[in-house]
């Protein structure tokens, strides 16, 4: 499915509607550069699984939890993962196996263990439709 955003809210609000959707042991992988607006999306993730706590992106972390919804949330920003073998240390499988949602920001890097079933989410910029436009698309594998 492409979607299309023309600002911050609207990134924000097709995320809120992905939250709204989204089921216990959903895994969902975030591609996009720097700036896109994947911090955006993902907040409004939490909102629509009904997180009020502020969601900040945990590059320096890799790792955020958010149990206050209706969903536990496991927030993964890899993007300073050197080695995928990093991700044992931090016991991935039980959040990308659990009852949680699972959003995997820089998934390529470390795409040999992300599950067969998951759902890719790209975002991309084209500024010939204006500076703050960005297209959502979601591809579903199982």
């Amino acid at each position: 499915m492409i979607m299309e955003s023309h600002s911050a809210e609207e990134t924000f609000k097709i995320g809120e509607e992905l939250g709204k959707k989204a089921e216990p042991g959903s895994i969902y992988t975030l591609i996009g550069d720097l700036g896109v607006g994947k911090t955006v999306f993902t907040k409004g993730v939490a909102k629509g699984l009904g997180i009020d706590e502020e969601v900040t992106s945990p590059t320096f972390t890799i790792m955020q939890i958010y149990d206050g919804g209706r969903l536990p949330f496991y927030h993964f920003d890899v993007y300073r993962i050197g080695d995928v073998s990093e991700m044992d240390e931090l016991g991935y499988e039980e959040y990308f196996y659990g009852d949680g949602v699972t959003f995997i920001e820089w998934a390529d890097l470390i795409k040999e263990i992300i599950p067969k079933k998951h759902t890719r989410i790209a975002i991309t910029k084209d500024l010939s439709k204006g500076f703050d436009y960005r297209k959502i698309e979601t591809v579903d594998f199982e």
